[in-house]
Formats: C-alpha cells, structure tokens, sequence
C-alpha cells in the first residue's frame, strides 16, 4: 500500500520519540553570514520552505547579519532572500504568503568592534515577536570566524540562554577542536549547541536506524558473524567550484570524512539505543567512535585530481587532497575484525552516496558455477535524496539448468512515500534545532574522539597521487580494499551494481 500521508498531515507524529512537541517556541533566528553562499543555497530557501509547510513557530523573525562591509539595508535583504528562493527553492517568492514570509525579515550588520546595528535589528525583532522568544544563531560563516562570532555573543549578552548551529569542520585537528569546545563553552552550555552535519538530517540516513531495529529480519545479522565488510562510499563528480580558499585549508578528509562519513558510520555501527532520544543516540554513536582504532596512514590512499594546482588560488605546489580512502576498524565485539572502507573525493566517475553492507559466503556451496562477480551478498542503502534501500542476492536464472544470476529487491522512497512536504536536511535540523532536539547533532566528546583516531593520518598524511578527472581516482585504492571491489550501483543502467574500475 502506497503511503501518502504528507509531512504537514502527520502533525507532531512525525516526530522522534522524546521530542516535546512539533511546533517551536516563537523564536528570533540570527544567520551570521547571511550574504554568503550557503545562506542563499540552503538556509533561505529552506526556513521559507518551513514556514510554507506550516512548521515555523507561530511568531517568528530572521535576522541577517554580516561584517559591515557587506551589509544589506532591510529591503536588500528581503530581495536578495527572493532571489534565493526563486533559484534554489521550491515555490514562487511572489503573493501574499511570500509578503507575510519577507515581513519577517531584517537585517543588522555586526563587526566585532561595533555589533550595535545587530543588537538593535534583535531588539527590533524580539518587540514585533512580543514575549520571551527564544534566540537561534546560526554560523554560516568560515569556521576562522566562529571563535570571533560567539565571542562577540558573549560579549553582548545576545547568547544568554540562545542555542547556536556551528557548520562544519569544527576545528581541524584536536587540538583546534578542543580549543574551540571550549570558547564555545565559555559563552554556551552543551545543551545550547548543535554541531550540524547535514547528512543526518537525511530521511534515508535516519531510516538506517528503522531499517536495523524495527525489523527482525536485519538486526540479528548486523555484526561480524555475518558481515565480511563495509562500505561508505560519497563520490562526487564536481570539482572545488571556486572554493579554493575553504578547500585549501581543509581538504576532503577534513570536509568530508570527519564530517560526515564517519557520522554515517556511527549510525551503521551503533549498538541499539534504549530510546530515540537525543541522549541515548549520541550515547551509542559516541561508544562506537570511542571503540574506533587510530587511522593507520599506511592504509589511506590519498588523491588529487589532474587540473586542481590549476584552480584559482589553489597552490600550484598543493599537497591537497582532493580524493580519499581509507580502511577504518571498530574494536569492539560487534564489529571486530571487520573493515569499514571509506571513499570520497572530486571530479570522480559518478555522484552517490551509498552504504553497502557485504555479507559472508556460505560456508559450504553446492554450486560450483556460481557467478564470482560480488553482486550478490549486499545490503545497499542510498541515502541521497529521495534514496533507496535494495537488497541483491543470486536467483535461479530461467531454464533446464542451475544457473545463478544476480537479482535485486529495491525499496524506492520517490515510489513509496509522499515527497511533496518532506525535508530536506538543513530544513530537518533547523527545526530540531528550534525544537532543542540535539539527537542528529555531535556532541563535544564525540568529535573530539574522531579528531583523536585521526591525528596518526594527519601527522603522517603521505603523497597525494594524481588521478584524471571522471576516474575513479588512484588506482591504490582499488589495492586498499583488495580481495574486494568498490560497490557503486548504476541506477540509470539498471546495473546491479559492481565493482569500479
């Protein structure tokens, strides 16, 4: 039966176990670097996309703010969230919905020497919403800046009792992240912060967790006895596009893998939770990054697409890696022995972003000709939006003989589940984050510990091997995941997934 109850009709069901209720408090939500790329792609568009949806608190305003260089009047504002929302959002910023949308918005530059236009624009806001709002501050900003940011907070009085969204990477190596824990600290409790990722905010990531402890079918086989392997793989076929600067300084281990893909692997690899709840899912994802080993340099493969020294202001010496891949090991009695592969990078072959769960041969077979491909034996997620879950397997191919062949079960979300108001994932965490629901956000110790297992690799990163654009990188990381292959699925062949080239 095809579900087609929308995210609006679902009211506060669709919420998680523990969240208090689905509509926020009224609120003033600050963005910090509102002007710049990832306010006009993401934030923008998805708090319009809130408010359509009806999840918005009842009485609300946005204020944004930048250094004073870049500061918008409030009109400037109201037009350059327009042209936001008519490039990357889902509905016409035109009529009265969108008038009653832009109402709420205002502008209020803040330097660190003079944050007075940004203190005002919050008054301003908080006496139109009336009462106590709660205060939301967003850090769209380089992560140079976040330190000067929740200083200038602290300094002011803007973040007493206000919760912050810190974007990624936060910090970029331990000592840095400890660093900024504690500034951090010094003006916010942890329960005021929300460290986004937002790859947890993904309905298919999340469905991980349904996938494993709401059907009997999966969860007694999730672990070593049955599982040879793991993959996490997220390539992508753009390059840096002009990001130079902020790529420079970090890399796509640091982007990527700290960041995300390890967050992925928190997921897969926790043990049940007692309750949805926030503190008993960051409990168990911490437990898993705790019983992590040290990444070990001699088996990560890192990459750098031909062309990149070439980028404007990418170094023509740059040791940046722009491909990575690597084996990661959880010692604990679940997973021991097992290894997780891990691969991202630029310019590659194809864009997914897909776990793949291997299992174990029989033990015994009785068919001698059976295929040596490595397509059947897998669990495959895609959690890239909408995403897909398919399980393949060998079957008996049709005639006289016994001849197996691959076959696939798949699970597709577009197919099954009403999409029209569904989230996308910084819309999902901006409003658990309005909400206080802290369960898809990384705790202090849990990043921490992931920079800690890091630290061998970034001491010792080694040479970065070239690799031409639309590859599939350097062929040492095929050598890396030996006897095994990449799995990545070509959905638009209808592939039943092998291993890449």
């Amino acid at each position: 039966m095809k579900a087609t109850q929308t995210l609006k009709e679902r009211g506060p069901g669709h919420r998680r176990e523990g969240a208090k209720s689905a509509t926020p408090d009224d609120h003033v939500v600050v963005l910090f670097g509102a002007t710049g790329d990832l306010a006009r792609r993401k934030l923008l568009p998805g708090l319009h996309r809130l408010d359509r949806a009806g999840l918005m608190p009842r009485d609300y305003r946005i204020v944004g703010s930048a250094p004073s260089g870049a500061a918008l009047t409030d009109e400037e504002f109201r037009a350059h969230a327009g042209d936001a929302v008519r490039e990357f959002g889902s509905g016409d910023p035109a009529g009265r919905e969108w008038e009653a949308f832009a109402a709420r918005l205002s502008f209020g530059a803040a330097d660190p020497e003079d944050p007075q236009p940004l203190l005002a624009a919050v008054g301003a806001a908080e006496r139109a919403v009336g009462g106590s709002p709660r205060r939301l501050f967003h850090l769209a900003v380089p992560p140079s800046a976040f330190a000067s940011v929740v200083g200038t907070l602290g300094r002011t009085g803007l973040g007493d009792g206000a919760r912050v969204i810190i974007e990624k990477p936060f910090g970029t190596d331990l000592a840095s992240a400890r660093a900024l824990n504690e500034t951090v600290h010094a003006v916010f409790d942890e329960s005021q912060v929300f460290r986004i990722d937002h790859f947890l905010g993904k309905e298919s990531v999340d469905n991980i967790l349904a996938l494993r402890f709401a059907n009997g079918l999966f969860e007694p086989v999730w672990n070593r006895d049955h599982i040879s392997h793991v993959q996490i793989d997220v390539p992508e076929t753009i390059g840096i596009e002009g990001r130079a600067g902020f790529f420079e300084e970090t890399g796509t281990f640091r982007d990527m893998v700290v960041t995300h893909l390890f967050q992925v692997l928190g997921f897969v690899a926790m043990e049940p939770p007692v309750s949805l709840d926030a503190k008993a899912l960051r409990d168990e994802k911490t437990k898993v990054f705790q019983a992590m080993k040290p990444l070990d340099p001699a088996r990560v493969v890192r990459g750098q697409y031909e062309g990149y020294r070439a980028e404007p202001g990418v170094d023509p010496h740059s040791d940046t890696e722009t491909f990575i891949a690597l084996r990661a090991e959880i010692d604990n009695w679940r997973w021991a022995g097992v290894p997780f592969h891990l691969r991202s990078g630029k310019a590659l072959g194809q864009r997914r972003q897909v776990v793949t769960l291997h299992f174990g041969q029989p033990p015994l077979s009785m068919f001698p000709d059976r295929p040596r491909t490595g397509r059947g034996n897998t669990l495959v997620v895609d959690f890239d939006d909408p995403g897909w879950i398919a399980a393949c397997f060998l079957a008996k191919e049709p005639g006289p003989a016994m001849r197996l062949g691959p076959a696939r079960m798949t699970f597709h979300y577009a197919d099954s589940v009403e999409q029209r108001h569904g989230l996308e994932g910084y819309e999902r965490l901006i409003l658990d984050a309005m909400l206080g629901d802290q369960a898809l956000f990384t705790r202090a110790d849990g990043i921490e510990r992931l920079w800690e297992i890091s630290a061998p690799l970034l001491q010792a990163p080694g040479e970065v091997e070239p690799y031409a654009a639309g590859s599939w990188g350097p062929a040492s990381a095929q050598q890396l995941i030996a006897p095994h292959h990449w799995y990545l699925p070509d959905m638009a062949s209808g592939d039943q997934g092998s291993g890449t080239p």
